[in-house]
């Protein structure tokens, strides 16, 4: 069998809306003014990188894979996700090669932030992430504050 290279895109957005601490990138961002809403953590940063990978294997995605009808998935954190997901594409043969993020939204700032949860995501993944971050210059519902989006692109094998 010859080796073959997928690459998968995962966009994940939700709102705020939760007085529990902000989560992204499997970070907690207390001076965040809240949570963001979802069956899981809302990680939206995890979230993209599961989609990204699972569609890169054609695995489907989240919803798929970890239904709101599962209970044992509510509030299941990002980075608990990723690793699953990441374990699962293993199991049907899948090597991730590597995820690349990017946050939309104009709070919170990565900052100093940013190495510390590209080495989480790193770990659940078990291949190289890295993120970024840009804003939409006031447009829409992250330019609005209402929430937060991110987008990845993934890269796995066979």
């Amino acid at each position: 069998m010859t080796s073959a290279s997928f690459v998968g895109i995962g966009v994940d957005v939700h709102r705020f809306g939760t007085d529990r601490p902000l989560r992204l990138a499997g970070l907690d961002w207390p001076a965040a003014p809240g949570g963001l809403v979802g069956h899981s953590d809302g990680d939206v940063v995890a979230h993209a990188c599961c989609d990204a990978l699972l569609s890169a294997a054609g695995m489907g995605d989240l919803g798929t894979q970890f239904g709101t009808d599962e209970p044992e998935w509510a509030d299941a954190g990002g980075v608990v996700l990723l690793a699953e997901t990441a374990a699962r594409l293993r199991a049907a043969g899948w090597q991730v090669a590597n995820v690349s993020v990017q946050l939309i939204g104009p709070e919170p700032r990565l900052d100093d932030r940013r190495t510390a949860a590209e080495e989480i995501l790193t770990q659940a993944c078990g291949a190289p992430v890295r993120l970024s971050a840009t804003t939409t210059d006031g447009l829409g519902l992250t330019g609005r504050g209402e929430g937060l989006a991110a987008i990845a692109t993934a890269l796995v094998h066979r």
